[in-house]
């Protein structure tokens, strides 16, 4: 599971790199005369776009995924684990508000 992580991180940060350059070529695209704007450049730049609004949906859908399927998981724990559950939110309450008392004085 750590490795799908690793794969979710990579494909983000090279999503993020690839949109930056994105926006770098869209400005200049913008700030050429319109004469010097080749309709293939600009339909280029709408293909590069559009296969990174793709890249970003699928992304984001298998993000939502996993945050689904997370708290599916968590809340499950939680019904079959119910005082356990209280004592650890307890014990969690508790260390929060001692480090939050501490950090007042």
């Amino acid at each position: 599971m750590k490795n799908n992580g690793t794969t979710t991180t990579a494909a983000s940060k090279h999503l993020l790199d690839e949109m930056h350059a994105l926006v770098a070529e869209a400005e200049k695209v913008i700030g050429a005369p319109s004469s010097d704007q080749p309709d293939d450049a600009v339909g280029t730049l709408r293909a590069r776009f559009d296969l990174a609004q793709e890249r970003l949906s699928e992304i984001y859908t298998d993000a939502r995924k996993k945050v689904v399927d997370s708290a599916k998981h968590t809340d499950k724990a939680i019904r079959s684990n119910p005082y356990q559950s209280m004592a650890i939110a307890a014990g969690v309450g508790v260390v929060i508000g001692l480090l939050m008392g501490r950090r007042s004085k």
